[in-house]
């Protein structure tokens, strides 16, 4: 540290405060520590080489930190910060240190005989395995893959595939799954091309390494492909998207969901199936509400998190809306400038945000408080391909994955953000801090545009990291823990 200090006489000092925010009494300074001059030509590693000094925190082996200045990471100099900002080398810099991130590390991945079109998790942290106090064994994880073929498998974590959904002849879908996702720990939703949503129960023997599939209700109403489904467990409701530009709340329970329209079950992608077979007897039901609002498909659709009487859509007809699912009433449309693709709700960092994946390869942080005329929060700009898939992460309020056609994921951090240039269209962008390429493209050249590993779907969980599943026909598991989180723990 005394060579760096030393340095200042060729270069200028600053007052910077340490200040951080963990818990971790290991990191914490003493009082008397927690200010210093320092040469203003440092960056990240030098400021972190000073923090793990003998005269710091003398630790016993160098921790890498990360710094923020006002919620933003620091990524030049000081002084490049100081100049960019218009702020005097006499201003006393208050710098939050955290301990540096962590890249997400591949685990695993398992083969499909199709394209891997959507994934979900069951976990003791996941929305389906903690809704209503169920008990998923740590260990007992569950991973849900839906894929082209029609079919669903639930995984274990050993990539053994202890449960396979029936064929369209034995009560299953008729065409590819676009959507699928745990209801609880015994409950599965799934949605595709064959315009249906069909409810499972998922049974699974007591050594748990085997299970079984069951279709157990068939829900009509949507008349094109279905793109995207939601669930909440506590109030057994699912919310849907569809190409028909229309937005459905449906009931799981089917002796208070109103009967099917039965011109939609004799004609349409299962009807030919349905004359083909009688070996089944699901019953069939309809809509709580079928919403038409959009003026072109509905790619995503979400419960508000903190509040299930509201849903967010987003739609290649470039807007967000948001609805009161208990009137079925529309309550504000967002207009942006490109058609929409994934949605997701973020924590924020201090309130909710909503985050929108487009087809121009940008995500689109918007304020769903704010007024309609209002624009962005914040563009994330880094893929090469349209982005399909958006999900937060379980352990932060600033994270959140994405998955894109140009056959990455890549990780973003709120915090890791700068001006937009003139080009960008100014404003505040955010560059991702990791991207997780197809293992099964490793050593390979990534294709341009992603062809032949194109990602569909991401989910993240906090007990089995991030889960992708694509083009490649594989499911691939990348350790997500503490990617965004300052590690404390």
């Amino acid at each position: 540290m005394e060579d760096r200090i030393a340095d200042s006489t060729r270069h200028g000092q600053v007052q910077v405060h340490f200040i951080t925010s963990s818990e971790d009494p290991t990191i914490e300074l003493e009082e008397g520590k927690r200010q210093l001059l320092v040469p203003t030509n440092v960056r990240r590693y030098g400021l972190s080489q000073i923090l793990n000094s003998e005269s710091m925190l003398n630790t016993d082996a160098p921790i890498p930190f990360d710094f923020l200045i006002n919620g933003t990471f620091l990524r030049t100099t000081l002084e490049e910060y100081l100049t960019a900002n218009g702020l005097s080398s006499e201003t006393t810099v208050d710098l939050q240190y955290v301990r540096s991130l962590i890249p997400p590390l591949y685990e695993a991945s398992f083969e499909h005989d199709d394209w891997v079109s959507c994934v979900d998790v069951l976990s003791a942290t996941s929305r389906a395995g903690s809704w209503d106090g169920h008990d998923v064994i740590l260990g007992q994880e569950r991973v849900l893959s839906g894929s082209y073929d029609g079919l669903l498998r639930v995984w274990n974590k050993s990539g053994q595939a202890i449960a396979t959904s029936a064929s369209s002849s034995a009560g299953g879908h008729s065409s590819s799954i676009k959507s699928a996702k745990f209801i609880s720990p015994t409950q599965i939703a799934s949605a595709g091309l064959d315009r249906t949503i069909r409810i499972w129960k998922y049974a699974e023997a007591e050594d748990h390494f085997s299970a079984t599939l069951k279709p157990t209700l068939e829900l009509y109403g949507h008349k094109g492909g279905i793109e995207s489904i939601d669930i909440w467990g506590p109030s057994n409701q699912v919310l849907s998207g569809s190409t028909d530009g229309t937005i459905g709340l449906w009931t799981t329970m089917k002796n208070l969901a109103p009967e099917a329209n039965p011109s939609l079950i004799s004609s349409g992608p299962t009807a030919k199936r349905r004359k083909l077979t009688t070996s089944t007897s699901t019953p069939q039901r309809g809509p709580l509400s079928l919403i038409n609002s959009h003026n072109g498909p509905v790619n995503t659709v979400i419960f508000n998190p903190l509040d299930h009487t509201v849903a967010y859509s987003a739609s290649q007809d470039h807007t967000i809306r948001t609805f009161d699912l208990t009137t079925s009433s529309l309550v504000d449309t967002r207009t942006t400038s490109h058609p929409l693709l994934s949605l997701t709700a973020l924590p924020g960092i201090s309130h909710q945000l909503l985050a929108a994946g487009t087809s121009a390869r940008h995500i689109t942080l918007l304020d769903p408080r704010i007024s309609s005329q209002s624009t962005q929060v914040m563009t994330l700009r880094g893929h090469t391909n349209k982005i399909v898939s958006l999900a937060q992460d379980p352990e932060s309020r600033f994270g959140l994955v994405s998955g894109s056609h140009d056959g990455t994921c890549r990780v973003w951090d709120l915090r890791s953000s700068r001006q937009g240039t003139k080009d960008e269209g100014g404003g505040q962008v955010g560059e991702a801090v990791y991207v997780v390429e197809r293992e099964s493209q490793k050593g390979g050249k990534r294709p341009v545009g992603g062809d032949g590993i194109k990602v569909f779907g991401v989910v993240w969980d906090e007990n089995v990291g991030i889960v992708s599943g694509g083009e490649d026909k594989m499911l691939q598991i990348n350790r997500g823990r503490g990617v965004t989180k300052p590690a404390s723990s």
